[in-house]
């Protein structure tokens, strides 16, 4: 039987048949053959919409794996709902594709793209294909549900809470760095393992979907870690009208984050603002730490009490022998 499928469709039409329809599995996207998806959110829940756009050179490197690139741009939304106390429900994709993209290079971002919709059980409803004289563009939409009246926002914490975070703290934007400066001395003390797990974590977030329930029976506030643990809690601690202090010892750190620091102490100003993290930060009355603990064990996510918050204003930042410290950037800004 001969293949008379395009080797490499040029048209719109045919690049969304070829490279998308088949990853569209849920009913309510139509096929992609309509202007618009349908669908319901369970009874008795709320919707929780997010959206994030990253634009090649500045959240990835345009010779970064097109398959990880759509792992990235799916896992940053995901995280964002993972953070509300969310489940997954559907997305939306935009993409804007260099002319001189080759269609091998989309059809790997659809594969990667796929699989990872198919992972996280979050289908893909629809969205836009453009053409663009600029660089790679990709924009995700993602769709959340939780029970009515639930969602965990960043203005709910109150004095006198525990602040936690999830997993490990500065892996990607030590994984950053290693791309940009190789030769930093901190880097040279890392064997081949500890480099690969860095990198890793920059090119694949982990968004702690398995949580979601967790936080929203147990914190007062929260938010994902995206553009720096400093920066991001002094957010959540200005809306929610708080003051914090944390301490940087506690900060959890991977062996290969705590063994580039301890080669080069100025690597814990990266791990602790420069962002990419994608863990949860959040806030947790003492009485309610068990129970989150209990989610967190049951998920295989590690949480970690690094400070606490208080009356006024403002956040602090303790080294090991209860110095405040201070850093040049508290976190990633694209202004």
């Amino acid at each position: 039987m001969t293949d008379r499928r395009p080797a490499a469709p040029t048209g719109e039409d045919h690049l969304i048949a070829e490279l998308f329809r088949p990853i569209a599995r849920h009913p309510g996207a139509l096929g992609l053959i309509d202007d618009a998806a349908c669908i319901a959110p369970p009874p008795g829940e709320d919707l929780v919409l997010t959206k994030d756009a990253l634009v090649a050179g500045v959240h990835f490197f345009p010779e970064d794996p097109p398959d990880s690139i759509a792992r990235k741009a799916l896992r940053v939304n995901l995280s964002d709902l993972a953070a509300k106390g969310a489940t997954p429900l559907a997305v939306l994709l935009a993409i804007a594709i260099p002319k001189d993209m080759p269609f091998e290079a989309m059809a790997a971002f659809a594969r990667g793209l796929g699989a990872d919709t198919a992972a996280h059980g979050v289908p893909l409803l629809g969205g836009d294909t453009v053409r663009t004289t600029g660089p790679l563009v990709v924009s995700i939409t993602a769709l959340g549900t939780l029970p009515r009246g639930e969602m965990v926002t960043r203005s709910g914490a109150r004095p006198g809470q525990a602040i936690v975070v999830t997993g490990t703290i500065g892996d990607a934007a030590l994984g950053l760095a290693l791309r940009l400066e190789p030769k930093r001395p901190g880097f040279a003390a890392l064997d081949p393992a500890q480099r690969a797990h860095l990198a890793d974590r920059y090119l694949h977030p982990r968004p702690r979907l398995g949580l979601a329930g967790g936080l929203r029976a147990a914190a007062g506030g929260a938010m994902d870690v995206s553009d720096g643990l400093v920066g991001d809690l002094a957010k959540l601690l200005a809306v929610s009208g708080v003051s914090g202090d944390i301490d940087a010892a506690r900060v959890p750190l991977s062996p290969a984050a705590r063994a580039a620091i301890a080669a080069e102490p100025a690597l814990l100003e990266v791990a602790l603002t420069g962002g990419d993290d994608y863990e949860i930060l959040a806030t947790v009355a003492d009485d309610k730490l068990s129970s989150l603990g209990v989610y967190a064990t049951a998920a295989g996510i590690p949480v970690t009490v690094i400070g606490r918050t208080g009356e006024g204003a403002g956040l602090v930042v303790k080294d090991a022998g209860g110095a405040s410290l201070t850093f040049a950037r508290a976190s990633f800004s694209h202004f």
